[in-house]
């Protein structure tokens, strides 16, 4: 009975890490532009990564009683690594692409504004 679950349970994460690969391959495919694409690979394809790395610890520690410290790295490394990624890419991206940032991009509730775009204060300003 026991192992029974434990198989539905690593079933369950295969079938769902792959769907939402799918899922994120489409968007990266189908969605217009860059700032739209990258949700599909961070988002949808690194939950998807997970879940089967996931279903493998599971199905190594089923079968042989260990936990997978490999596996375990990999995805604290992807779940790490990819939002950063993802942020490094759409700055370059706005950086790039956005010739006057004041009326291409929706205003902020900050007072500075988009701070990405503003300059970087003299360290005499600052005495």
């Amino acid at each position: 009975m026991n192992e029974t679950i434990l198989e539905m349970v690593i079933a369950f994460l295969i079938v769902a890490g792959s769907l939402f690969m799918l899922i994120g391959s489409f968007a990266l495919i189908k969605l217009p532009d860059l700032m739209t694409r990258i949700h599909g690979p961070t988002k949808a394809t690194t939950l998807g990564v997970g879940a089967i790395l996931a279903a493998s610890i599971g199905f190594t520690f089923a079968s042989s009683g260990k936990i997978s410290i490999n596996e375990l790295l990999i995805i604290l490394f992807l779940f790490g690594t990819a939002p950063v990624s993802a942020h490094f890419i759409s700055r370059a991206y706005l950086h790039m692409q956005c010739d006057d940032p004041e009326t291409e991009l929706p205003g902020t509730s900050c007072p500075v504004g988009w701070s990405m775009f503003e300059p970087v204060p003299d360290s005499s300003e600052k005495a």
